[in-house]
Formats: structure tokens, sequence, C-alpha cells
């Protein structure tokens, strides 16, 4: 498989963002083909995600109980922010796999934005996201799952979660580019999300959790994600109290302070260690 896509470009070649803009359409273009050329992930992907749905919903829903409303209602804000998370693993195999196959260096020989591969993988696997996350929505309806706000307001926490997503992706491709190779990339991938995931109100109301773990799960970005989600579509529990912390107080605004200073962060370093990256 030949590993550049061209795309046409204007015959006046504009400014250098309209030149970033197509380099960056260029890449996701041919990650999106290489992906619709092995549906079997993609298929994989979006059912290992509705068994979470169904095994959260099913197994462990009458064990937990949330009191003032349905746990899967509490389930589904939690279970959205945790896949996306989550997502962020692939695009650290798929950078470290494409660093060890010599793609990358074919890349930086091109004259081309130099941010446009990172930002075309990220971009592709955001759209892999989206379908996995209507996937998990139209599961979680059938199980019981309904929302209870206004239009806008349901579409402002999907698009907050498309932001979450995007965020961490960046993440996962500076982690994929800063390991050794793709074996290594599978257990850095994965290892910090687990602690980050699960000591949080994704699956349990914080206040369960031992007096001195609730803060760190309070402050945690993917509590305050969960929390707006559930917000959002309206499916906070009758007298449910999340926490008198800033974050659990406002978790709209401060999951998209912690997106941005994300991106802030990553962005560039993942630019500049792509400029140093070489195969391994």
């Amino acid at each position: 498989m030949s590993a550049t896509t061209t795309t046409e470009r204007p015959v006046e070649q504009g400014s250098e963002s309209r030149t970033a803009f197509y380099d960056t359409l260029a890449i996701t273009r041919r990650n999106v083909t290489r992906l619709m050329r092995t549906p079997d992930s993609i298929i994989f992907g979006i059912v290992q995600s509705v068994m979470f749905v169904l095994l959260f919903r099913f197994v462990f829903g009458g064990a937990i109980q949330v009191p003032g409303g349905s746990y899967v209602e509490f389930l589904m804000g939690g279970i959205f922010a945790q896949t996306v998370a989550f997502s962020c693993a692939t695009t650290t195999v798929a950078m470290a796999t494409d660093i060890q196959a010599g793609i990358i260096d074919r890349f930086r020989s091109l004259p081309m934005w130099r941010g446009a591969v990172l930002a075309g993988r990220t971009t592709s696997d955001l759209l892999l996201g989206v379908l996995t996350v209507s996937a998990m929505a139209v599961t979680g309806l059938l199980v019981g799952w309904r929302t209870h706000s206004s239009p806008l307001e349901i579409a402002a926490g999907f698009l907050l979660l498309a932001l979450f997503a995007y965020a961490f992706l960046w993440v996962g491709t500076v982690i994929g580019i800063s390991v050794k190779n793709p074996e290594v990339a599978q257990t850095a991938g994965l290892i910090w999300l687990f602690p980050l995931t699960f000591v949080s109100n994704v699956f349990v109301p914080v206040e369960s959790m031992p007096s001195w773990l609730q803060p760190i799960a309070e402050w945690n970005p993917v509590s305050a994600v969960a929390l707006a989600l559930r917000q959002l579509f309206g499916n906070l529990p009758e007298g449910y109290n999340p926490g008198d912390s800033f974050p659990m107080e406002q978790p709209v605004l401060y999951s998209v302070l912690s997106c941005v200073i994300l991106l802030i962060v990553f962005i560039p370093l993942g630019i500049s260690r792509y400029r140093q990256a070489a195969a391994r």
C-alpha cells in the first residue's frame, strides 16, 4: 500500500493555513481509506463498546444503587467518557506502527505542513469515535437510557464529548511517537488510562469512595466530563450532590478548560516530537 495520498490543490497556493488544511485532509483521507479496507477493526471496536454498555447495564446495574435515579441513566454519561478516553490507545499503537514501518520518515521528506500527519491521524480517529459513540447511544436507548433535556443541551453534550475525545487523541499521539515500538505502545497506551477512568465517577458516585480518594476523583477530568454529560443529558439523579469542589460545581466549564489545556500542551509537543521522529 502506498504510504502517501495526494489531493488536488487550488492553482493559487493561498495562505499557510490553507496549505495546512489540505495537507491534513490528505492524511485524513489516507487513514480513513486504510480503515475502510480493514472493516473488521471498525466492527470489533464498535462491538466491544456496545458490550461494555450491555455488561454494565445488566451485570452491575442491579448491584449498584443510585439514590434518586436509575443506574442506566447514571451509567451512560460515564461510559461515554470512558470509551472515548480509551480510544486514544488505538492512536498510540497506530503512530508507533507507522514510525516502525518507516512511513513517518517518508512523510517527513515531503513538502507538507509538519503537523498534518498528526492532525490527520487524530481527525480520522475522531471520525471512528463518532461511529462508536453513535452505536453506544442507540444501544443505551434500547436498554432504557433516556435524555430529559432540550435538543440544544443534548447536542452540546455530544460536542463536549467530541472535544474531550480529540484532546485525548493528541495525548495518545504523543505517547505513540515517544515509545520504542508498537508492543510497548500497547502497554503505554493503556496503563495510565485505567487509574484515570476508574478513580472517577464513571461507574459509581464519588461519595462511595474513601474520603482521601474523593478529592482526586473530583478533580479528575474524566469525572468532570461524565458529570457534565449527565447534566446536559438531564440524567442527574434527584437530590444528587456531586461535591462542592470547582470541577463538580462547574463540570462543563472545567471539562472545556481541561480539554483546551491538553490541546495547548500536546499539539505543540506532538509536532515537536514528530520533527525528531525517525524509523526505529
